[in-house]
């Protein structure tokens, strides 16, 4: 109950930012697609896609980065450490307008991670991902939620593995890190097989 009054209260709007120049963060991006691919569609699952991520999230993890002190990375904190306020911005606005990359549906039933995502676990009161994350991934910008369907399933599970670590502690209130810390490995398997899904046209 604690862990969804968090989340209720922090639905509330947060802080803008300057909108960036698509355009100039195309140029910016030449370095990132490396990893993330051109258009934001990574084509290697522990690192992930970034098109049509919230610009203002993606803002915030390269701020992360640069800090080092919710979040580090051997290969991301490097890159991102010359990177001015504007760099930062454009680079963010150029992902957030690409297109969602293509999730085809599952093949077969999720049960646990249907219940997790939709309901929660009470006995083990765990609330359900719908929460802040809505009915179908995307989450809300205004509330500071990333979209987090049509994503990678093993950098799902590596983040899963980092906040329950408490090697990353981006969430704030604690919220991400206390929800792991009770997920088992199959849950973490589970649910980021069904994240990869998630918002998939259905036939």
């Amino acid at each position: 109950m604690k862990l969804l009054i968090c989340c209720l209260l922090l639905s509330f709007s947060l802080p803008g930012f300057a909108k960036g120049d698509p355009k100039a963060g195309q140029n910016k991006a030449l370095v990132c697609s490396a990893c993330h691919g051109a258009d934001g569609h990574s084509t290697n699952p522990l690192w992930p896609n970034l098109a049509g991520q919230y610009a203002s999230y993606l803002v915030q993890q390269l701020h992360y980065y640069q800090s080092g002190e919710k979040r580090s990375s051997p290969i991301m904190s490097p890159l991102v450490t010359n990177l001015s306020q504007q760099d930062i911005e454009d680079l963010a606005e150029f992902y957030a307008q690409k297109l969602l990359p293509p999730s085809p549906p599952a093949k077969t039933p999720m049960p646990r991670a249907e219940q997790l995502y939709r309901q929660g676990d009470l006995d083990l009161h765990i609330p359900a991902c719908i929460t802040c994350h809505g009915p179908d991934g995307r989450g809300s910008e205004q509330a500071g939620f990333p979209m987090i369907s049509h994503q990678q399933p093993e950098y799902i599970i590596q983040q899963l593995q980092a906040f329950k670590a408490g090697t990353r502690s981006t969430d704030p209130l604690k919220i991400m890190r206390t929800i792991c810390e009770k997920l088992t490995p199959e849950d973490m398997q589970a649910l980021a097989e069904y994240l990869s899904h998630l918002g998939a046209s259905q036939k």
